[in-house]
């Protein structure tokens, strides 16, 4: 786990989907993504790396419809791998099964772009080290540019590295999500929640804790005031934030409440949603 995936930073945890398909979705993240199966239930699939905490759970139930467009909701999840060598691994892999990707270098990362059979975005990335960043009045360069696959390609090669699934060290790195407004999302994320901007961007903001480069993205690329997604819509269910203990989840629920964000207790889980309408549980971290 790197030192920006746990306390004391506030990090992402688990991504929940809501799935029409299952079994393909399942196939889909085992086999292209290289998940492996926690448990499964009537209904509900968690997805892991480490073969101990779920990363990614996939639900479905009757009455779930197609997502719509123009609406609140992911963006992506980015699935942080633990080096350059285990990025040119996926690439190979995702050649071999003839995936489209694409790719892109953000200057303090290198990453792959692809989507699940039901349209939900995916990132898989890996960091540079983060004294290659470049900071400037507080603010991380970030921008998208061409990626050098060739030279990812190549340090898998140079190392004997191969694809054999998610490697055991990879974590949920940061989760994109399309919003209403950036200004109010902006406040609920800082005030509430107590994250900071670590950089502006064309229609979009990046937040992190600890001087991460994000652990939230955050864009109106689907319009200003769009609506919130469907709760009986496939797509994202809820995404989780790990704070450092129960006294900091205790502390952000009052936070919230302090800027007139509505929380709950939700099976054992303190829930919020941010202004556009996507679905938080706050947990503590172990």
């Amino acid at each position: 786990m790197t030192s920006f995936h746990q306390a004391p930073a506030i990090y992402t945890g688990a991504v929940y989907l809501n799935v029409l398909d299952p079994q393909a979705m399942k196939a889909f993240y085992t086999d292209i993504l290289g998940f492996r199966v926690l448990s499964e239930t009537d209904g509900r699939i968690e997805l892991t790396a480490d073969g101990k905490t779920p990363l990614l759970v996939l639900e479905s139930r009757e009455g779930l419809h197609a997502k719509r467009p123009n609406r609140a909701g992911l963006y992506h999840f980015a699935i942080l791998l633990p080096s350059r060598e285990d990025l040119g691994a996926a690439i190979l892999h995702f050649i071999q099964k003839g995936v489209r990707i694409g790719a892109s270098d953000h200057y303090v990362s290198e990453a792959l772009y692809l989507n699940d059979p039901e349209g939900n975005g995916i990132e898989v990335y890996r960091d540079r080290p983060a004294d290659e960043w470049n900071w400037n009045d507080g603010q991380v360069e970030m921008a998208t540019v061409a990626l050098d696959g060739d030279g990812v390609v190549r340090s898998a090669q140079e190392a004997g590295r191969t694809w054999s699934g998610l490697p055991k060290e990879t974590v949920m790195g940061h989760v994109h999500l399309h919003v209403s407004n950036l200004a109010e999302t902006e406040r609920f994320y800082r005030e509430g929640l107590g994250f900071e901007v670590a950089t502006y961007y064309p229609g979009a903001l990046f937040m992190s804790t600890e001087r991460y480069h994000h652990h939230l993205g955050l864009n109106v690329w689907n319009g200003e005031g769009i609506p919130a997604q469907e709760t009986d819509s496939a797509g994202l269910k809820a995404y989780t934030l790990v704070f450092p203990d129960s006294e900091a989840v205790q502390k952000a629920a009052e936070q919230l409440r302090s800027i007139g964000a509505e929380v709950n207790e939700d099976g054992g889980h303190t829930v919020t949603a941010d202004p556009s309408g996507n679905r938080i549980i706050l947990q503590a971290g172990a």
